[in-house]
């Protein structure tokens, strides 16, 4: 199954994405900030990274920025999670680089559908 990166600073989101996608077979890893995510998705090279938006020390544009400017990491998909859902924060994901922008609150289904779609995509 694919290996799946999630990049989120808050601990209960991040294990229960993490709890979804194992149940569905997916091979996790995690990190807890942009920075870790751009060394762990160096590291880890997974098919598919989930990022949220507001993390400490960079934050999830600023790290999906960095991916893709990288050619080891360019073109690994982001998928951003956020509650930040307005227009303008949708676009700045987008201008970053990122695939698909999930707003939480999202259920496991949706999110299971959207990872299919962007691997299937891949």
């Amino acid at each position: 199954m694919p290996k799946i990166l999630i990049a989120e600073d808050e601990p209960d989101i991040r294990e229960l994405v993490a709890l979804i996608l194992e149940l569905d077979g997916h091979t996790v890893v995690q990190a807890r900030d942009g920075q870790e995510a751009i060394e762990k998705a160096r590291q880890e090279r997974p098919d598919l990274i989930l990022m949220d938006v507001r993390m400490p020390r960079m934050n999830g544009y600023e790290a999906c920025e960095v991916l893709k400017a990288d050619a080891q990491t360019r073109d690994i998909p982001v998928v951003f999670l956020s509650a930040k859902g307005q227009a303008g924060e949708v676009e700045a994901g987008y201008r970053a680089g990122a695939i698909a922008y999930l707003i939480k609150p999202f259920d496991a289904e949706e999110l299971l559908e959207q990872i299919k779609r962007t691997l299937t995509h891949a």
